[in-house]
């Protein structure tokens, strides 16, 4: 939510709905002073990959709705608006191995026999980690758009 945050701030500061990158990461790093510039282009990059922004040649313009979003008194942000966020497959590995009390790489060894020893490897590993979520009972719902984008990515 950090990340949403500092994007809308330059925007709803400058009371604009397109700003240019320099406009950006001057207000980030200069202004600011949040961070350097290279970490405002970070920023901006993960923004774009988590479809917070759009970027047409150097304008950026957000995909949401900026008005609703509240930035606290003295909002700051943190180092890991920077980090890159946990992929949903790494996410769902996760649930299985606390659903089933297995070492993650052990999921993740089991979840690779099912793609080479079931389908002869023609199946991406997302598909392979929803077929072990079904197969143990784990929640995996709220996660299948994020990985379907992401096995999308992969072609």
């Amino acid at each position: 939510m950090s990340v949403k945050i500092a994007v809308a701030a330059p925007f709803k500061h400058m009371r604009k709905d397109r700003l240019q990158r320099s406009e950006f990461v001057f207000y980030i790093a200069i202004d600011r002073k949040w961070m350097n510039k290279e970490q405002a282009n970070q920023l901006l990059d993960r923004a774009k990959s988590e479809g917070l922004v759009e970027v047409d040649g150097g304008a950026i313009r957000p995909l949401f709705d900026v008005a609703e979003v509240s930035i606290p008194l003295g909002f700051k942000p943190t180092s890991d608006v920077l980090a890159a966020a946990e992929s949903p497959y790494e996410e769902l590995i996760g649930r299985i191995a606390a659903a089933t009390e297995k070492p993650p790489q052990e999921v993740v060894a089991e979840l690779h026999r099912v793609v080479t020893d079931n389908f002869d490897g023609n199946l991406r590993v997302e598909a392979a980690a929803v077929i072990l979520a079904k197969k143990y009972g784990v929640a995996f719902e709220d996660k299948l758009p994020a990985l379907e984008k992401s096995a999308a990515k992969k072609r």
